[in-house]
């Protein structure tokens, strides 16, 4: 197949993993993306940046077509090292990254300025057009059931 999201990914087909706590390790992801869909590594199912690290280059053993890591950008009380998590992602060299959870703007100008394809997942057209906005490649619209949040 080629349209624009496989020629955008360098994907065989227009199909991607997104993230997934718990689920989102290298084994899955580099069965999707050994199958020509994009597979996606989920940040925050390392315990620290530095274990993402080491999970991207272990993805990289299993697979050698395009992969992405989901980092979800939820509110929280006690957050956990967002821009800690963005580094460790710039610095492996990693080409594509889907956002979620929250408004991408404090990290999608970084990513972009990196030359990494930005997917932002969200839940309505209000905030897609607002991703939009802040420069994201791609948007994914989402049920509200997703991942249990309201986008």
């Amino acid at each position: 197949m080629k349209n624009r999201v496989t020629a955008l990914l360098g994907t065989r087909y227009p199909i991607i993993q997104g993230g997934m706590q718990w689920v989102g390790f290298a084994e899955l992801a580099s069965a999707v993306s050994n199958a020509g869909g994009l597979g996606i590594l989920t940040a925050l199912t390392q315990p620290t940046p530095e274990d993402l690290a080491r999970e991207i280059a272990r993805c990289r053993q299993m697979t050698d077509r395009p992969f992405g890591v989901n980092l979800t950008i939820l509110p929280s009380i006690n957050p956990p090292p967002y821009a800690e998590y963005a580094s460790a992602i710039i610095e492996a060299g990693v080409k594509i990254v889907e956002t979620a959870g929250n408004n991408p703007r404090d990290f999608a100008p970084r990513f972009k300025a990196h030359g990494i394809t930005v997917i932002h997942k969200c839940t309505s057209v209000r905030h897609a057009l607002s991703a939009e906005r802040h420069g994201v490649d791609i948007i994914s619209i989402d049920g509200f059931e997703c991942a249990g949040h309201p986008g």
